[in-house]
């Protein structure tokens, strides 16, 4: 067994040899090689392709692990977001909601991006190592193909002269061997480079439209997501901006607190105030006394201390309190029972009145920077 891998290797060893020689001699212009011009076209349409390919594999798998890391970024902050948005906030639960939807989306995203662009990808750059071993054995063929051919051309420049027979048939049988196995590596070679080169049009057709579906249908609901959370905070702003939503909900909470069974409507229309203290102590929209409103107190109905005209839309969050529309007038109304003054005056800091809206019988809070005393 020993002796027979000795053999073998001696033989590995001078066919290595046989082909170093060979190389140095064509390089040095010492014996000609056998061309194929069309084969070498074919090379560089495959080098090409796959210098092309591999840089297309390292940039994808780069830009992946940049989205799995925004993915992780953008769930962080998300989280932030959800933290330090109070609950008692208006479009608190809206906004859970729209969080969890961009985590999902994101996750998808970098989901699809792995399974449906990157794996073709792998799976059509995986061809390039294989073929590419395919032509070195070609070529490794050729220079065997080319020494047998001049080793043949020398053994009858020297068998012409010693008559010597079975060394020229020997040596057409080696050349003849040699010859067969190159061609039949390259004619496939020939028919598999041109495929190869040619299915590249098919592939990144295929794979680019994947990439920039998945991209354009990412960006499109992430954008309708940030739509909503825009809107969501917009809607904050702008109750902030009309009186305070949280400080109401407070004050709200701890008139509730102050007096478990009746809530502070029912407690303020029992109540009994002084006309004139009240005026005195009633704020409107930017901190004004109502006195310096110059609202008129003249021939009003026994219970109203004045009128004022909406200048802005509210639609009511709470059963105690009053909806109207841009234009609607407002009688702002007294209460009778003296013991809720404590109650009124919190509600009033807080910019908060008690009104009726004119012609209806519909009474409730409403806040006083909605309206402008007439």
């Amino acid at each position: 067994m020993s002796e027979n891998k000795g053999i073998m290797l001696a033989k590995s060893v001078q066919k290595h040899a046989g082909r170093a020689k060979e190389k140095i001699l064509q390089n040095l212009g010492k014996v000609d090689r056998t061309a194929d011009e069309i084969f070498d076209d074919h090379l560089n349409n495959f080098n090409r392709q796959q210098m092309s390919a591999n840089r297309l594999q390292k940039e994808f798998n780069n830009y992946i692990r940049c989205v799995r890391a925004a993915q992780t970024a953008s769930k962080s902050l998300m989280d932030a977001v959800c933290e330090i948005y109070e609950p008692q906030w208006s479009g608190y639960e809206a906004l859970q909601a729209q969080t969890g939807a961009s985590d999902s989306l994101w996750a998808d995203f970098a989901h699809k991006l792995g399974d449906q662009v990157l794996i073709p990808l792998n799976t059509y750059t995986g061809q390039f190592p294989e073929m590419k071993k395919k032509v070195e054995k070609r070529n490794r063929k050729l220079i065997d193909y080319d020494g047998q051919r001049h080793s043949f051309q020398n053994l009858q420049a020297n068998a012409n002269k010693r008559k010597d027979d079975v060394k020229l048939t020997k040596g057409r049988e080696q050349l003849e061997e040699a010859r067969r196995t190159y061609e039949i590596l390259n004619t496939e070679l020939h028919d598999e480079l041109p495929a190869l080169y040619d299915s590249r049009i098919l592939f990144l057709v295929t794979n680019l439209q994947t990439l920039f579906a998945t991209e354009q249908v990412f960006h499109n609901e992430t954008s309708k997501i940030y739509s909503e959370l825009e809107a969501i905070v917009d809607k904050l702003a702008t109750e902030s901006q009309r009186g305070s939503n949280t400080l109401r909900k407070q004050t709200s909470n701890a008139i509730k607190t102050s007096s478990p069974v009746q809530s502070p409507v029912n407690k303020l229309n029992n109540a009994s105030i002084n006309s004139t203290n009240y005026q005195n102590q009633i704020t409107t929209n930017g901190g004004s006394s109502l006195a310096n409103s110059h609202a008129n107190t003249a021939d009003l109905p026994a219970g109203v201390l004045y009128r004022v005209k909406a200048t802005y839309g509210y639609v009511k969050e709470d059963v105690d309190e009053l909806s109207f529309e841009i234009g609607d007038t407002i009688r702002v109304i007294e209460y009778d029972d003296p013991e809720d003054q404590f109650f009124l005056t919190n509600l009033q800091e807080e910019g908060w009145l008690m009104g009726q809206k004119e012609g209806t019988s519909e009474k409730g809070l409403f806040p006083a920077n909605f309206t402008r005393p007439i």
